[in-house]
């Protein structure tokens, strides 16, 4: 079958003077380029025996009707049913497939060694629990008439769905100019699941590269000169356009997000402002560190949080490049996930997983406007899972981030009360040969280190103070700058080492809880949360060590600190000024540190001087 059909192909297609050294094709899908490397399109139809000679060097066949089923359409081209997240998702959001055999020929290749990469994506059988999970697809490879891969079953080879698959096969032998890649179904696997007619070989994208280096000037000169001549246009265009000041908004933006390896998946402006009822400001859900938030919904029913940058917002620009690289590549169950962005003409956005309860500032604080009745055993979870958040970005994840803005207001809660942590604007990458970091200082007063606040001196040790300041407020329900007992306290810091010096810990305690709280757990909570406030960063533990105390598996070792030693100029004067100075300029808000200097490194920037972030604005989630 596949000679007789290389024979039609020779009669069909008008062959180069040139010899070919590669070939990449998006299976199913329109043209694409992927770091500097062009997809050809391939989105003639397909049938039950249909032969496409495309341009000079490469063709397809394809043979097999599905006689069980009327539902397919004729092209033979299949889209994504959901959400990619993964790297260079336009190869995947389509594929070509064949009932029976599907063959990629190219031709007019120069004899020799050959890599072969085929891409694949599992987009039509579903990984969700239900009938429609169960379904297999399996097939053979075979390249060169050899079989490569027996059996192939995408969704069992990337461990999921929808999950970026590159098979590779090296030293692929050309010796008569043609490569020929074929995938034949051999009656294995399931025929009816997600539907009838889910069944063979399915392919997202085919790269053919050499293994030798390409002899000069072997191709022509004529696509040289055409694009040397429309670079030339396009030069004159932009200088133009720059001469009269269009360009200066989007070029800093370019220039902002050059280099950034996107591990996420891409969203078009058209999506989100379907998504979104066109930003409507019913969906407004918030003010984020740099711009709106709103709520959207995709057309396959999943909600979304929707993040714009304002455009005026140069320090927007800096920090939505930061969270775009600190959490594309991170995946936790206590980090916010991201599904994707947006970069298109005058608009950055980027699309967060929705979180149904809000902020754990708001379920603490704003019991008002809270429907939430944070019992002990959700606090104790939400508190455990902020721990296990910051220990995989401190310890475990292959980056090692220092979030340096850890606080209430950006600890989201799911459906579920999952504690997940968010906005990462102010995230700084912990370079493991530096023990750590001097930097400009910002943050959110009341909740940095000592250290950090008053030398710049960075660790993940400054994370971690933050954390025990966020732990006595989940126990108290109080907030730490807003409280004071008396004039004799700042805030509820100093109020808690004080408590520990008599012995009466317990008095922390939300007085909301009632009798309903484990006396054993909250004394460990509290002494946990002192052991992470101490003022020399050395003493702190670290946040896996954190994990381990809170859940039980080691013992507290408790240090007392002295409250007087606390006291120091940061409490007694600078906290206290700035606190008094901002209570009676911003009554209500939590205020950020941020540097004066306007020309302060673009790490320690920041776009608000409130605490105003994702999902402040609760009355639309009610």
């Amino acid at each position: 079958m596949s000679r007789r059909i290389s024979s039609e192909f020779k009669v069909h297609v008008t062959f180069t003077e040139t010899d070919q050294y590669s070939l990449h094709i998006n299976c199913g899908g329109k043209q694409t380029t992927i770091k500097g490397v062009t997809f050809e399109e391939d989105q003639d139809p397909g049938g039950g025996a249909t032969f496409v000679p495309r341009r000079t060097i490469w063709g397809t066949s394809s043979t097999g009707d599905y006689w069980d089923s009327y539902s397919y359409d004729t092209d033979y081209i299949t889209n994504n049913v959901s959400i990619l997240r993964m790297n260079n998702s336009e190869l995947y959001t389509s594929a070509r497939f064949s009932t029976l055999s599907l063959t990629y020929y190219a031709r007019c290749f120069r004899n020799g060694n050959y890599t072969v990469k085929l891409h694949f994506s599992e987009i039509t059988i579903r990984g969700n629990r239900s009938f429609r999970s169960v379904g297999r697809r399996i097939f053979d490879i075979y390249i060169q008439e050899k079989l490569v891969w027996k059996d192939f079953e995408i969704k069992k080879e990337a461990h999921g769905v929808d999950k970026e698959l590159i098979k590779e096969s090296k030293t692929v032998e050309v010796k008569n100019k043609t490569l020929e890649i074929r995938f034949h179904w051999s009656g294995k696997g399931t025929t009816a699941s997600p539907k009838e007619g889910t069944y063979g070989p399915l392919i997202s994208a085919i790269s053919i590269e050499p293994e030798f280096k390409p002899p000069h000037g072997s191709k022509s000169k004529v696509p040289i000169v055409v694009g040397a001549s429309v670079l030339f246009l396009i030069f004159l265009i932009f200088g133009i356009l720059w001469w009269k000041g269009c360009l200066d908004s989007k070029i800093s933006r370019e220039k902002a997000l050059r280099g950034l390896d996107l591990q996420t998946g891409f969203f078009t402006f058209k999506q989100i402002k379907a998504a979104t009822n066109n930003f409507d400001p019913i969906n407004k859900i918030g003010e984020g560190g740099f711009g709106s938030v709103y709520k959207g919904i995709l057309l396959d029913g999943t909600i979304i949080a929707v993040k714009q940058l304002s455009s005026k917002s140069k320090q927007g620009n800096r920090e939505f490049v930061n969270e775009i690289g600190m959490i594309s590549g991170l995946q936790h169950p206590n980090l916010v996930r991201l599904y994707g962005c947006c970069i298109e003409s005058n608009q950055l956005l980027l699309v967060y997983e929705y979180m149904e309860n809000n902020s754990l500032a708001r379920a603490l604080f704003v019991p008002e406007e809270s429907p939430l009745k944070l019992d002990w055993p959700t606090r104790q979870k939400i508190c455990i899972g902020i721990a296990r958040g910051l220990a995989f970005l401190h310890e475990e994840s292959a980056l090692k981030i220092v979030h340096r803005d850890i606080k209430t207001t950006n600890i989201l809660l799911d459906r579920d009360l999952n504690s997940k942590i968010s906005d990462f604007g102010l995230a700084k990458l912990d370079e493991e040969e530096n023990t750590h970091i001097s930097t400009r200082v910002a943050g959110t007063i009341g909740y940095m280190a000592p250290e950090y606040a008053l030398w710049g001196y960075l660790t993940y040790k400054a994370d971690v103070y933050s954390f025990g300041v966020v732990t006595l407020e989940i126990v108290a329900g109080k907030n730490n700058m807003k409280y004071r007992p008396n004039e004799n306290f700042v805030c509820l810091v100093d109020w808690a080492l004080v408590l520990q010096q008599k012995g009466e810990l317990l008095e922390l305690v939300d007085p909301r809880l009632g009798s309903d709280v484990s006396e054993e757990e909250a004394i460990r909570m509290i002494k946990v949360a002192i052991l992470c406030i101490n003022a020399a960063p050395a003493l702190r533990p670290t946040m896996s060590a954190v994990v381990s105390m809170l859940e039980g598996r080691t013992a507290v070792h408790e240090l007392f600190t002295d409250p007087s030693t606390y006291g120091d100029e940061l409490r007694l004067t600078a906290l206290t000024n700035q606190f008094d100075h901002n209570s009676s300029q911003n009554p209500g808000e939590t205020q950020r540190l941020i540097p004066s200097s306007s020309d302060a490194p673009w790490i320690g920037s920041s776009a608000t001087t409130t605490s105003s972030d994702l999902y402040k604005k609760s009355k639309y989630l009610r």
